[in-house]
């Protein structure tokens, strides 16, 4: 599972939703719409830096007008979403109604999926 992309810009935390390409043949710096894929030689910024960002002495800037829309949640995070929907939907164990106590589970176990990880429950 990917996780979302990340401003290029050090130390900053949020969520890209412009790509900067420069044309070096004609000394432009653009500042678009996040690109589909992540390119080697452009850079994801988040809205704060796209709106921003200034282009070197000598060169032009060609910035995307209006609002810089956050990119659409992509098929593995819907994909996330419906498991823990299910997770939480499951019926909780039933209590041992004789000793009025829950039945002993067997030992939890830690799972990795992509940049998600499943805890187990606490133990009551």
């Amino acid at each position: 599972m990917r996780s979302p992309r990340r401003c290029s810009r050090n130390g900053c935390p949020k969520t890209a939703v412009a790509t900067l390409t420069y044309v070096y043949a004609d000394s432009t710096a653009v500042v678009g719409p996040l690109a589909a894929f992540a390119e080697p030689h452009s850079y994801d910024l988040c809205e704060r830096h796209a709106v921003g960002l200034t282009a070197p002495r000598g060169w032009d800037l060609v910035r995307h007008e209006g609002e810089f829309d956050a990119p659409p949640p992509s098929i593995d995070d819907l994909v996330a979403l419906a498991e823990a929907v299910r997770e939480a939907a499951r019926p909780s164990p039933r209590r041992d109604q004789s000793a009025g106590r829950t039945p002993a589970r067997p030992p939890a176990q830690v799972g990795r999926r992509g940049h998600l990880r499943v805890i187990p429950p606490p133990a009551r």
